[in-house]
């Protein structure tokens, strides 16, 4: 059979892949040798967890994060030529959302390689399942900038979707960052604009709530180092 590009989700939280993963994912992994991935160390200890059998030392593992060298990437679907498969893994969740893997799934279409997505958790969809936000019109809209002037640029931007065409806006935020964002949000949108902060998916100290930015001001939670999205809403 010719090689396929599977794309691996990976648990975002839970320590057993049981939770959030189905059985499939397992059998597949196992017929994978090599892997692309952000950052070796951690998908070698993701693997381990999700069951797969092959001796980690024997796997071939190649690295795609802001440091790849572009013209090795390449290279990196040679052993589908071959009639193998090559397995695709973000760091955690689903791969190319929030991941730079899009740039090896738009190889593997131009190369005519038949790609296989599996089933996976996304927190990005279980933050908007739980958030009582509109999920038939919505924008993620990834990480906000870093500079106060750009995030408050943005801000003015994207609130008036929200009211103009009951759009919802997603934002993710490095963890180490939640706290300075949530801060940001409250005293920047309207008091009425709502903000739902879910963080913590999928593990025993999971945290949801929606509340207007107003409310956010005055008994904000403690979010530092804690994986967490925001969603905007009115």
């Amino acid at each position: 059979m010719p090689g396929k590009l599977i794309l691996f989700p990976v648990p975002i939280g839970s320590d057993s892949p049981h939770y959030s993963l189905p059985p499939y994912n397992s059998e597949m992994l196992n017929t994978c040798h090599t892997f692309i991935v952000e950052d070796i160390r951690t998908a070698r200890r993701n693997l381990k967890h999700m069951g797969y059998e092959y001796p980690i030392d024997d796997t071939k593992f190649f690295e795609l994060n802001e440091h790849t060298d572009p013209i090795s990437i390449t290279h990196y679907l040679d052993d589908i030529d071959d009639d193998k498969n090559v397995g695709l893994m973000s760091e955690a969740g689903l791969p190319c959302v929030a991941d730079p893997g899009n740039i090896i799934v738009m190889m593997a279409h131009r190369k005519n390689i038949e790609i296989m997505p599996l089933i996976g958790p996304s927190s990005i969809m279980l933050a908007l399942m739980s958030s009582g936000f509109n999920g038939q019109n919505f924008a993620f809209l990834g990480y906000p900038p870093i500079n106060n002037n750009q995030r408050l640029a943005l801000c003015k931007k994207i609130e008036p979707r929200i009211y103009r065409e009951d759009q919802t806006q997603i934002l993710i935020e490095a963890p180490y960052r939640n706290d300075k964002l949530l801060e940001f949000l409250s005293s920047t949108l309207l008091p009425t604009t709502r903000i739902c902060v879910a963080c913590d998916l999928t593990l025993p100290t999971q945290y949801i709530r929606t509340r207007p930015s107003r409310q956010w001001r005055s008994d904000p939670p403690e979010l530092n180092k804690r994986p967490a999205i925001f969603l905007l809403y009115k």
